[in-house]
């Protein structure tokens, strides 16, 4: 699954600078005494003790304070202002941004100024998006009354100013009327600091180096910490609140960004103001960035299956063509052969068609996956054979052209594939009873591929093998995204996860038929294997398992090893394997880490496999 960023946060500002200029719905009025010139009006009148300046909408003239970071790239160009004689009110923050757009401001750290301008509310990605604003000075103009002044200390996030609690229970609803509490909860303690310099220290990396040069940081090292130095998402009520993004304000010539990976450590002082944007929330803008530690483990393998084990495995492959050049394959290859000990069958998630995003006319992956196997058997793997199911044309989501799906990779050495005609895009496969024994009426072939619950979303495949003269029922998935779900640092709280409802009609009709296999023989063996994009914990997981017709094994891990996916700094579960009752018992299962922890990654995803004895 690939995190979708089409509007980065300075390029929004500029489009959206026209309105910045009204008024915040819902903004408090003031009276004209406020707005007077008289240089009374410091940035705590302007950022008030809520998160919606009480003065939004009016002009403020000779605001002082002192520069303590410039934005001189992009489009959302300005600086950074802070009251260098701070309140005794934690709740009513000292730093505020004033906006120039695409013109860099002529001022520098430690000069002091006094500025004027409008107060207004920024929201990233547009007040529809359901994110927090950003309270900026917009239109501003601004005299520089001295230089060299020493910078405001920063503020240090750790775990004791970090609080345990994350975000006021509003019931769904929008939490900025409320009194910040910065004592109480994270997202307050970060929401009094908007603006403002601070600073993390000797910060362990949670999420690596991205392409767009940030990484996630914990304040909180000890808090939920996964075996390998991430930290563990293991509840909708704990979502981490020390993790922080961290980007640069640096020239990069001067100072490129550190690449890093989870587990490494950003080592003494990372400081700046703290800023908000559309992909993460608060980040730390930083001017001084501390020294690269690569501290991190190594990638993993796993052990090669007995000759009495099945090993079946998941992978998805983000939105592979047979477009992508020659390294990606070879790293596929590598893993699937190296890493993972050449598993048996391999379900697979975001196999695009041969000519990938080119949206015409063609569905088939034929050369995508010749191109996959061709690379497993030059990096010394086994021969592997293909079965997937063209889809529709558009049907199925995923990126607009690339006709994304999945399929099953097989060892013929190993394993057999059954083979029944009348598996298509549209026809439904169907449990049959043959003397006693289940059986697939079109194999490969699509559960209920007409049901609403697989609108703009890839069919799961169900397909019949023989390993050793067993018959084990394999089902590849990737239910719908969580795109449109409101993020963990949302205004609302709890935010609203509107993609569920479908995730869980489809984890219904998945259910249904491993229920309809169980019903022709209670011992029969199924694998559902695949992209789930819920966690364990999740209402989708909970319908999937239902009646006990599965059991999920990444229960069965040590609590500090249930991840394979890393997201804004959250090392949580989105791929699973579940298998039947009577496979349960004997299953070893295994989350290989090699990609979703490391900058470097042939996919954002981590692979796992299970070693069964049917």
């Amino acid at each position: 699954m690939q995190r979708a960023r089409p509007v980065p946060y300075a390029v929004a500002a500029a489009l959206a600078a026209a309105l910045l200029a009204a008024p915040a719905a819902g903004a408090a009025d003031t009276d004209a005494g406020a707005e007077a010139g008289d240089g009374l009006i410091r940035i705590r009148d302007i950022q008030g003790d809520t998160r919606i300046s009480p003065l939004a909408g009016r002009q403020v003239t000779g605001v002082s304070g002192t520069v303590t970071a410039v934005r001189a790239f992009g489009s959302a160009r300005g600086f950074w202002l802070q009251d260098p004689r701070p309140d005794a009110n934690p709740a009513t923050g000292e730093g505020l941004f004033v906006f120039t757009g695409s013109t860099t401001p002529d001022v520098a750290p430690g000069d002091a100024v006094e500025v004027s301008g409008s107060v207004t509310e920024y929201y990233p990605g547009g007040k529809d998006a359901g994110l927090q604003s950003v309270t900026e000075l917009t239109g501003a103009t601004w005299t520089v009354v001295s230089s060299g002044n020493p910078l405001p200390d920063a503020f240090v996030l750790r775990d004791a100013t970090v609080p345990g609690r994350f975000a006021p229970d509003a019931d769904g609803g929008s939490i900025e009327d409320l009194r910040l509490r910065p004592g109480s909860y994270a997202l307050d303690r970060y929401e009094s600091l908007e603006g403002m310099r601070v600073a993390v220290r000797d910060a362990r990396v949670v999420g690596p180096t991205s392409e767009f040069n940030e990484l996630w940081v914990t304040a909180e090292p000890a808090r939920n910490r996964t075996a390998r130095g991430g930290v563990l998402y293991a509840g909708y009520r704990d979502p981490n609140g020390g993790r922080l993004k961290v980007a640069s304000l640096l020239p990069f010539a001067e100072r490129p960004f550190p690449v890093l990976d989870v587990g490494d450590h950003l080592g003494g002082t990372t400081a700046g103001p703290l800023d908000y944007d559309q992909f993460g929330g608060y980040e730390l803008q930083a001017t001084t960035l501390g020294t690269e530690r690569q501290t991190g483990p190594d990638p993993e393998s796993t052990r090669p299956q007995r000759a009495a084990e099945l090993a079946v495995a998941t992978y998805n492959v983000e939105n592979l063509s047979a477009r992508d050049g020659a390294a990606k394959f070879e790293r596929l290859a590598r893993a699937l052969v190296d890493d993972l000990a050449s598993p048996d069958i391999v379900a697979l998630q975001e196999v695009q068609d041969d000519n990938g995003a080119t949206n015409d006319a063609v569905t088939s992956a034929d050369a995508t996956l010749r191109k996959l196997t061709d690379a497993v058997a030059a990096a010394g793997g086994p021969a592997y054979e293909w079965r997937q199911i063209d889809p529709a044309d558009d049907a199925d989501g995923g990126q607009p052209g690339g006709n994304i799906r999945v399929a099953f990779l097989y060892d013929p050495a190993r394993v057999s594939f059954t083979d029944r005609p009348g598996g298509d895009a549209t026809t439904p496969v169907a449990v049959t009873d043959d003397n006693g024994a289940p059986a697939l009426s079109a194999s490969p072939g699509r559960i209920a591929p007409g049901d609403a619950a697989w609108n703009d979303s890839r069919k799961p495949l169900a397909g019949e093998f023989t390993f050793r003269g067993r018959t084990v029922f394999v089902v590849a998935n990737h239910f719908s995204s969580k795109g449109g779900d409101q993020g963990l640092d949302s205004r609302f709280q709890p935010p609203a996860r509107g993609s569920e409802e479908q995730r869980i009609a489809q984890a219904a009709a998945v259910n249904e038929f491993v229920r309809d296999v169980l019903a022709v023989d209670r011992k029969a063996g199924v694998v559902v294997a695949g992209d789930i994009n819920d966690f364990p914990f999740s209402p989708a997981v909970a319908r999937l398992t239902a009646g006990r017709a599965l059991v999920d094994l990444v229960n069965g891990l040590p609590r500090a090893e249930r991840y394979g996916y890393v997201f804004n700094g959250n090392s949580q579960v989105l791929d699973h394997i579940l298998t039947s009752p009577s496979l349960a018992a004997r299953a070893e299962y295994d989350i290989v880490h090699l990609n979703a922890e490391y900058a470097d990654q042939a996919s954002d995803h981590d692979p796992s496999v299970v070693r069964l004895r049917p």
